[in-house]
């Protein structure tokens, strides 16, 4: 494999020294990866809660600036993908089987026993519950991928640079990005890259597997999620082999599709009326909270911290931790439009889906735990499918949930190994089907031994550590993109 770089070598060496500590360590493993976990949210959570913060304001400062205007790409291309479809790979690679993983069990948990500052139970943790899981997973995460994406795009297709974080550096660094420092940065995004993909995938498998056991009464266990991964291993390496443009193109419209008629099929077939008022209420709560929410850093006794570090910050950080995968994915397929089209559709699109989303779900599981079916005593897996016992067609519904996991699960890994693929080529957009196919099966070794050794917790603590540097790197990259964005606009303007 002539064209893989040195960041290959490193990361895939780090990867399995991690992976054999995990595996004969386990126990030790998870405790000193927590302790660190736990350390970096109570110390750094007003970091996070600023730095993210910081990147929503940045990002609609740039929409709405004349820097707007400025092509991801030559002034004459045309975007690679119709809008439908690009919609559709953003959703798929940014949220994915989290959506369906969460989607009724994250609200359920804020109304019946973790609501930030409301009664549990009550009518109020009820919409709070809604509301926040909004802002978990709404403007604040996409603003952050969209200035990842935003300066890979930038420099890729519009200044030629390699596809590279580090590339997005060179305003700031110069040729030193060329060198050991450089690499640095990539080993640190590759790095994050498989192992919050490979959590992704053995959560996916425990959900597949979950529901295949409510359905089919399979077995639940590591015989049957080896065989889920190894089914689905086959057909994104397929997927991979086939190309961008061909892959993951029809997966994610494919994913789309199956959302779509999961999410009408809940909001026909659940509460309807109760939803849309929820939904009406509690996305009005979430934007008129967003500025105090942004901000909250519970610094007293009285205000509830723990809460804190173990849902905003918890999810800040491992949004950060995906911010190299899903921001260079994005950046990817955003060729050929300019910078507020982009930014536009980053921002708003996915952050109103992701909240009819939770809407449509977190209503409905309210509504059936409301009922007196106690959906609290269910793992988090299995929230989603005693939810569908309860609603007309709730075996065609959890029928077409374990498509969508599955689709969402073979999209997830073969965009993982395209961009991975992109990291360890020295930037190539085009990366050999040799490299993505080792990092595909990298990948689902990684989850297959995790699951085997229960190392998922363990795993999840170590990217969440590992997104504190990372973010400095964000920090950086914004400064090198407003810096290059300010020339080129000159530029520009020199033109005309």
């Amino acid at each position: 494999m002539k064209k893989v770089s040195r960041v290959f070598y490193i990361t895939v060496a780090l990867v399995i020294i991690t992976v054999i500590f995990g595996a004969l360590f386990p126990a030790q493993f998870e405790q000193i990866t927590g302790n660190i976990q736990s350390f970096v949210a109570t110390t750094f959570g007003w970091y996070y809660m600023l730095l993210m913060s910081a990147l929503v304001i940045f990002s609609i400062f740039i929409a709405i600036s004349p820097y707007g205007q400025i092509r991801l790409g030559k002034d004459t291309d045309k975007p690679d993908f119709s809008t439908p479809t690009w919609v559709a790979m953003l959703f798929s690679a940014g949220m994915g089987i989290g959506l369906v993983f969460y989607g009724a069990a994250e609200p359920l948990s804020h109304y019946m026993s973790d609501a930030p500052t409301a009664e549990a139970g009550s009518d109020q943790a009820f919409k709070e519950g809604l509301s926040y899981a909004y802002f978990h997973w709404g403007l604040h995460v996409w603003a952050m991928y969209s200035i990842v994406a935003l300066a890979l795009a930038f420099f890729q297709f519009r200044k030629g640079e390699p596809g590279l974080i580090s590339s997005t550096l060179k305003p700031l660094f110069g040729k030193k990005m060329n060198g050991p420092l450089g690499t640095l940065i990539d080993v640190l995004a590759v790095f994050a890259t498989v192992f919050g993909v490979a959590t992704s995938l053995g959560f996916g498998a425990v959900q597949i597997n979950g529901g295949l056991s409510h359905l089919f009464g399979i077995d639940v266990g590591f015989n049957s999620q080896f065989v889920i991964i190894s089914i689905v291993t086959l057909l994104f390496l397929i997927s991979a082999w086939s190309g961008l443009s061909k892959g993951i193109k029809y997966l994610s419209n494919t994913n789309m599709v199956l959302a779509i008629i999961l999410l009408i099929a809940v909001l026909i077939v659940g509460p309807t009326l109760l939803i849309l008022n929820m939904f009406t209420e509690t996305f009005g709560m979430y934007m008129q909270n967003l500025i105090q929410t942004s901000f909250m850093t519970a610094p007293l006794e009285s205000d509830n911290r723990g809460w804190l570090d173990a849902w905003t910050i918890f999810y800040w950080a491992w949004w950060i931790s995906w911010a190299p995968f899903v921001g260079m994915f994005i950046a990817r397929v955003s060729r050929g439009r300019t910078i507020r089209q982009f930014l536009t559709g980053v921002l708003i699109l996915p952050t109103l889906l992701v909240s009819i989303w939770y809407a449509a779900f977190g209503t409905t599981a309210g509504d059936v735990q409301n009922s007196g079916i106690e959906l609290t005593q269910f793992t988090t897996e299995l929230v989603l499918f005693n939810m569908f016992d309860q609603l007309p067609l709730g075996i065609i519904l959890s029928i077409v949930a374990i498509l969508l996991i599955g689709s969402f699960f073979i999209t997830s890994a073969d965009s993982a190994t395209f961009v991975l693929g992109i990291q360890s080529t020295h930037g190539s957009l085009e990366p050999p089907n040799k490299v993505k196919i080792a990092w595909g099966i990298a990948q689902s070794s990684v989850a297959l031994i995790l699951l085997y050794v229960g190392g998922l917790q363990a795993i999840q603590n170590t990217i969440i550590v590992a997104a504190l540097p990372f973010s400095f790197v964000m920090i950086l990259m914004v400064i090198a993109l407003f810096k290059a964005l300010d020339k080129e606009s000159r530029i520009i303007k020199g033109r005309e």
